[in-house]
């Protein structure tokens, strides 16, 4: 049974114009940006992207505070008259990010072999002079072998990042923990940075001055990136980073 051509040139307008529809697209939006500097995102509710999805964790079950009579100090403060601390949705909270890594590895591997073996078969059943000699010339089958390799590799990594940013506190566990997301963007000349640091920190492990560190938050992400004219230049195109995709060399 014969494909419908109909779809078949279908099938390949959709294969081919994919790739073109996409690439128009974001034409379209560099485009729309000469001759001035890129825009920058409105100030928006996290909660209200597209992408944002609470969270759900695993919690212990909820256990009734003690009541305590007559007593002026609230448990968990700080301060005996208020707690500046972040403590509920829509509070602020300043994410400190200092990663530093090094990392070396050298490996080396070298491995010699050499084997030479002879063995004698003077008679092999009567079938000396028909087969043996024939073939080898001799009373004697000699082999032998030899294997040598070498490897060595090297990796050497540096990273350094160090940010300050302040976010805000989306969502209340039941545990108590709380879910932050920070975003920050700063734009100089043509060149747009986006920051943006999300995670789950612990109520103790804020502060007195409203701070949290990066090593105190679970499930970290924290993205370093950016848009404008120097990441186009250094990006590769759409079309050559399908070739490297498919192309087996």
């Amino acid at each position: 049974m014969r494909a419908n051509p109909i779809f078949r040139n279908v099938s390949f307008a959709a294969f081919f114009g994919m790739p073109l529809l996409l690439t128009g697209c974001s034409s379209l939006a560099q485009l729309s940006e000469v001759g001035r500097p890129p825009r920058m995102t409105s100030i928006s509710d996290p909660t209200l992207a597209a992408s944002y999805r609470p969270i759900t964790m695993p919690m212990p079950p909820l256990q009734a505070p003690p009541e305590e009579l007559a007593s002026l100090w609230r448990p968990g403060s700080r301060a005996f008259f208020k707690d500046q601390r972040a403590s509920q949705v829509g509070d602020l909270v300043t994410i400190i990010v200092d990663i530093t890594d090094n990392a070396a590895f050298n490996n080396g591997t070298t491995a010699t072999r050499a084997a030479d073996q002879n063995f004698g078969i003077p008679n092999f059943f009567g079938a000396k002079g028909k087969i043996i000699d024939a073939v080898t010339g001799s009373n004697t089958l000699k082999t032998s072998s030899s294997d040598d390799s070498s490897a060595t590799g090297k990796i050497t990594r540096n990273e350094a990042v160090t940010l300050r940013l302040a976010g805000t506190i989306t969502q209340v566990l039941p545990n108590g923990n709380f879910v932050v997301m920070a975003k920050q963007e700063v734009r100089v000349n043509s060149e747009l940075r986006e920051l943006g640091v999300s995670g789950i920190v612990r109520p103790q492990d804020i502060t007195a001055d409203n701070t949290v560190t990066h090593d105190r938050m679970a499930e970290a992400r924290i993205s370093y990136g950016g848009r404008g004219t120097i990441t186009q230049i250094q990006t590769p195109r759409y079309g050559q980073q399908v070739l490297d995709s498919i192309l087996p060399f």
